[in-house]
């Protein structure tokens, strides 16, 4: 009876087969170089034109100046560039006002520039002749607690000019030509036409005092 067993050894292979197929490692798709690329090789490397910023060098925020340098900076250019000079001042001597056996005068500097600056401390001050001599010695800064002074344009300090009388104190007295005023810290000095007579150059009794720079136009 060959038909009966054709048909049970056809059933039989047909099985095997069945069996066979199913397994995942036989009939399984073979991964792609693409997939051997992931499964082995981990998610590729960030580089250039992904959108990754680059981490900035570590020195970048070493030289990079603080706040604190920043204010320090700003305060020295205010210190430096906040005086006034001479060429942005206009002196003036004001009226004498005397008392026991003094005279005494305002000697004023007005900001004629059109930016705000500052004074600070004693004017330099000297007698000339109309030669440009210098008649006597420097006067004396008188103690005085010296102050910065902000002038905005069009305002003034005064420094107190004072001397005994030479009628009363005898010392040797000139008439000067002019009064030389130089603003603190500056090399250039204010010519003042004087005309308030004379003044004490030697012996006794004959300092000339000023006093540090206060603001206004006198006491």
């Amino acid at each position: 009876m060959r038909g009966p067993a054709l048909v049970a050894g056809a059933v039989a292979l047909l099985g095997g087969l069945t069996a066979c197929g199913d397994g995942a490692a036989t009939n399984a798709p073979r991964p792609t170089a693409a997939d051997r690329a992931t499964a082995t090789d981990g998610p590729a490397p960030t580089g250039r034109g992904t959108g990754s910023p680059t981490p900035s060098p570590p020195q970048a925020a070493a030289e990079s100046p603080t706040a604190g340098d920043t204010a320090a900076s700003a305060s020295s250019s205010a210190r430096t560039d906040g005086r006034c000079h001479s060429s942005e001042l206009r002196a003036r001597v004001g009226r004498v006002d005397p008392g026991a056996g003094q005279r005494n005068f305002p000697v004023v500097l007005t900001n004629v520039s059109d930016r705000t600056c500052t004074l600070y401390g004693y004017p330099g001050t000297a007698f000339v002749d109309a030669s440009g001599r210098q008649l006597g010695p420097d006067p004396r800064r008188a103690p005085s607690a010296p102050e910065t002074v902000t002038l905005t344009p069009g305002a003034s300090a005064w420094s107190g000019l004072s001397f005994a009388s030479p009628e009363i104190s005898g010392a040797r007295a000139a008439t000067p030509d002019a009064l030389l005023v130089t603003p603190p810290d500056e090399r250039n000095s204010l010519e003042v036409h004087w005309t308030a007579g004379e003044v004490p150059v030697g012996g006794n009794e004959s300092t000339v005092s000023v006093t540090a720079l206060a603001p206004g136009t006198g006491p």
